[in-house]
């Protein structure tokens, strides 16, 4: 007796439609739960670049203050950090290595004010909506 095989079609390797849209969606749900958390911490985190930045800028003008007995006039502002001023006598700068440095992670010059509200002098960043105030990556940071 002879036996015959039985032969099945072959089902096609690869997914179905369904298989398909199931995996679009959980990717569609974890989109949704993970990107306002990445959004949150990139917000934190230029805030707190602006934190760390403000210390080397006022770590720079301690220096400047020591070597010239005062810190940089309101006209000379924070370049007087990266360039010597005419006729400052005392300057051995530069004390921040580039101007890059004087600007805050949305772009803007930090503002520099002599004497300042809270300090001696006030380096400052108004954030992300350049106005007073605000909260979250908007918020103010400053020296004090």
């Amino acid at each position: 007796m002879m036996m015959k095989r039985l032969f099945r079609p072959r089902r096609e390797a690869g997914f179905t439609l369904l298989e398909l849209l199931v995996v679009l969606a959980i990717l569609g749900l974890l989109a949704a739960i993970v990107a306002p958390q990445v959004i949150k911490f990139l917000g934190q985190s230029r805030t707190k670049t602006a934190q760390v930045q403000i210390q080397n800028i006022m770590s720079a003008l301690e220096l400047y203050r020591l070597d010239v007995g005062h810190y940089p006039t309101p006209q000379e502002g924070l370049p007087a950090l990266v360039t010597a001023p005419q006729n400052e006598v005392g300057w051995n700068g530069p004390y921040l290595k580039k101007d890059s440095g004087l600007k805050d992670p949305w772009g803007q010059p930090y503002l520099y004010k002599n004497p300042g509200q809270h300090g001696e002098v006030d380096v400052f960043s108004y954030g992300s909506d350049q106005q007073p105030g605000g909260t979250g990556e908007a918020q103010d940071v400053g020296s004090w």
